[in-house]
């Protein structure tokens, strides 16, 4: 009789045991990200209980308290038969959050929320990056939760509830159920989790990773409701300051042609963490140190985000990034997105993007197609012996393809604009290429190599004399780190080549974004179609500044200082000086704005 009573309870705390058990492994299985102590788990513990894991396990009993009350004035009800498909759901949903939660967090370091559905939906990225036999202890690690939660569910719910005393125990304790799921309806908040005195890693362990998914899905009708911090006045006095509308202008001349040929080479992951000169591991990328003194080093570069899908459309399409949106993936909103081939085009330029592997990894195709590139170059440019790599052709093989295309052009055809993403820095860090004992150092020291052996190869062909080549990742990584370190956004840019009038080193702030504006100004090219890129060597350029973004949070960094905010929790990450205050509000002014330019993109 008891058993049948109280298992409402009983589930009750089942749940909280599995949220428990999901924390501690939280814990132990991202213990490399950042040291923590036992206070912090008993903490986060502690607090995950009060603040979240008690008020969850309550609203994911609502349906089987609703039901068991039905139950209790109808004898016939079938209460067991009617909640075994809740109860399936209901492990499948808890298994999948938490383990996914705990095994992406040391990819990503954010909580599982609704940008993993814009992953999900193209996972090819994912399957590359890993092993059968880590596909496989996933999956039984799931279905261990997902039973943890389901056969206990089932045992414990009794058929019918029959018994007058049962009946009664739950109509009196019906009034107790419904106090608590009112409660944690209104109680449930994620800033509960989260405490100013510890790190970001130890808040995220905190937070229950089911409520963390599900509150991340936003209601508001509109992307301009999403971020509602300004009025109209203070958000139109903050964009005169931070993004001037005449920016035309060349304060420092860098290049001695109007008409160069232009090669960026896009970077995977290699950011500020890996190159010494920005106060990352040293000796990881001589190549890069050695090129520095021959050509323009930007020493505030700011990488916009936090993936490729974010960093290549800031990059392309000159476009601030957003916590929560991909423009790649986005493809209702690619139409209207200016870029930097379509301009390019327009005056006199080819396009190709090269890429050795395949593009419909996050919807890249579609969104490069959309850009107008005239020539799309992937995995299939290589023959099935050059595929060495999980995701395609390594980094040699790719660059000497770049080479040996560059090479052949003749000075008198038309100038070219080409994109090399590179592939080989990206897990699972193999590559042929034995310099560093660690393989990440290793595969970033091999990517470094690759792209030393390109530029040298370059310099002894005519195409040389009239080329630039801009340097540069799509996003930093996050080894040994979090987003509290500056360094993952602080990223190496350099330009090179023989359209350089000299080597130099510039201190302004600026983002990936700031790319169109700032280069098309040198080559004497309208930007106008560019609003979110800014020329950083403009006279009106007089707020220098880069903002960045990843999931939950923001960065702002000046000639003040940095600052990282958590726009989740509304706190300060780190950056919380004298200045603090003043630097997030700037980036709330352009976090705001951002938002409801998307609208205007559907």
């Amino acid at each position: 009789m008891k058993r049948q009573a109280h298992f409402l309870e009983t589930l009750l705390c089942i749940l909280i045991i599995v949220f428990f058990a999901g924390r501690i492994a939280f814990f132990v299985y991202n213990r490399q990200i950042e040291d923590f102590t036992f206070w912090d788990v008993l903490h986060s513990c502690k607090t995950g209980l009060m603040a979240q894991d008690f008020g969850v396990s309550v609203l994911l009993l609502a349906l089987p308290w609703l039901f068991t009350s039905i139950a209790a004035r109808f004898k016939s009800f079938p209460l067991k038969a009617v909640l075994i498909p809740y109860y399936i759901i209901l492990g499948i949903v808890v298994g999948v959050i938490i383990v996914a939660d705990t095994i992406m967090y040391e990819f990503w370091q954010f909580k599982l929320n609704a940008v993993i559905l814009s992953y999900a939906a193209h996972p090819e990225g994912a399957t590359s990056s890993v092993s059968v036999w880590f596909i496989v202890s996933r999956v039984i690690a799931f279905l261990a939760v997902a039973l943890a939660v389901i056969v206990p569910c089932i045992w414990l719910t009794p058929k019918r509830i029959e018994k007058p005393q049962d009946c009664q125990y739950i109509k009196m304790s019906g009034i107790i159920w419904a106090f608590f799921i009112a409660v944690s309806l209104f109680y449930v908040r994620m800033e509960e989790a989260y405490r100013p005195d510890r790190s970001l890693f130890v808040n995220h362990a905190t937070a229950n990773p089911v409520y963390a998914f599900f509150s991340s899905f936003r209601t508001e009708k509109t992307f301009a409701e999403r971020y509602d911090y300004l009025d109209e006045n203070e958000r139109e006095q903050a964009f005169k300051d931070l993004y001037p509308a005449d920016m035309n202008d060349i304060a420092d001349t860098l290049l001695h042609t109007k008409r160069p040929d232009v090669l960026v080479i896009f970077m995977e992951s290699l950011g500020g963490t890996f190159v010494e000169e920005l106060g990352g591991f040293p000796n990881v990328t001589p190549n890069l140190s050695r090129l520095i003194p021959e050509g323009i080093f930007w020493e505030n570069y700011y990488s916009n985000s936090f993936r490729t899908d974010r960093g290549t459309a800031s990059l392309l399409s000159g476009n601030v990034s957003y916590p929560e949106v991909s423009l790649m993936t986005a493809k209702e909103m690619h139409g209207k997105l200016p870029s930097l081939a379509k301009t390019f085009n327009r005056n006199g330029y080819s396009s190709s993007y090269l890429y050795a592997g395949p593009m419909t990894n996050m919807g890249k195709r579609t969104y490069l197609e959309n850009c107008e590139f005239q020539h799309l170059l992937d995995y299939t440019a290589f023959t099935p012996e050059e595929l060495t790599s999980t995701w395609g052709a390594d980094d040699e093989i790719s660059a000497m393809k770049v080479y040996s295309l560059l090479a052949q052009k003749d000075s008198t055809e038309q100038p070219f604009f080409f994109v090399y993403q590179t592939i080989s820095s990206h897990e699972p860090w193999i590559v042929p290429y034995h310099r560093l004992e660690d393989k990440v150092l290793n595969a970033f020291a091999y990517t470094d190599e690759c792209v030393g052996k390109l530029v040298d190869s370059l310099k002894t062909q005519p195409v040389w004399d009239n080329l630039l080549v801009i340097i540069l990742p799509d996003h930093g990584h996050l080894y040994k780190q979090s987003y509290e370190d500056p360094l993952f956004f602080h990223s190496p840019m350099l330009w090179l080549g023989g359209a350089i009038r000299q080597p130099k080193r510039i201190e302004a702030f600026m983002n990936q974004s700031d790319i169109a504006a700032t280069l098309f100004s040198q080559l004497g090219i309208a930007h106008d179609d560019f609003p979110w890129s800014r020329n950083v060597l403009s006279k009106n350029y007089t707020h220098p500044f880069a903002y960045c973004n990843f999931p939950g949070g923001i960065l702002w960094a000046d000639n003040t200082g940095t600052s990282i905010y958590d726009i989740t929790a509304n706190q300060f990450i780190s950056g919380d000086d004298s200045c603090g205050q003043l630097r997030v509000q700037k980036a709330k002014a352009v976090l705001q704005p951002s938002h409801d330019m998307l609208d205007t993109l559907k």
